[in-house]
């Protein structure tokens, strides 16, 4: 029963990151896309919460969050001092099952907050412009499938954001 249980959650998130891409397809501002992850990147890769950051003068903004509890709406942090930078710098996706064994993570920023494991993925292909960070509220190990989930949705969000400043 258990395994069903698994196969039917799959499915179910494949079919909201679907759909997510539909919308982010058809998406015709910043703001639009930003809504679409705010509303659906929970969901999708069964977070607790989400962020949106913005690459904005060497500093990580924190543009929109969707969250059990607050996170970091409207801050901004140095580019080097947070994963989101981290990410965006080094073009990679990281996948963090214990927050505060991870020397990228400032540590004392993330006390405030109910987060202990960590997805973040840059968004932007070669040149990331932004960052989308989803978040658990315990430690976990995360799967292929976790992370495929959370890297489709910012490749469509990252085709999206190409799209329209065309």
């Amino acid at each position: 029963m258990g395994e069903l249980h698994v196969r039917e959650d799959q499915d179910f998130r494949l079919k909201l990151l679907e759909a997510a891409k539909d919308r982010l397809g058809v998406a015709r501002s910043l703001d639009e896309i930003i809504a679409i992850v705010r509303s659906t990147a929970r969901s999708v890769c069964s977070a607790d919460g989400v962020t949106f950051v913005l690459r904005d003068k060497g500093k990580c903004h924190y543009i929109e969050e969707d969250a059990i509890g607050p996170l970091w709406k409207g801050q901004k942090f140095p580019m080097e001092t947070c994963i989101s930078g981290w990410c965006m710098m080094n073009k990679q996706t990281a996948a963090i099952e214990d927050i505060f064994v991870d020397d990228r993570i400032p540590h004392d920023v993330y006390r405030k907050t109910f987060v202990k494991s960590l997805v973040m993925v840059p968004i932007g292909g070669d040149a990331p412009v932004a960052a989308m960070g989803t978040y658990w509220n315990e430690k976990r190990a995360f799967s292929e499938n976790d992370v495929a989930a959370v890297e489709a949705l910012g490749a469509a969000v990252s085709k999206a954001m190409r799209r329209i400043a065309a």
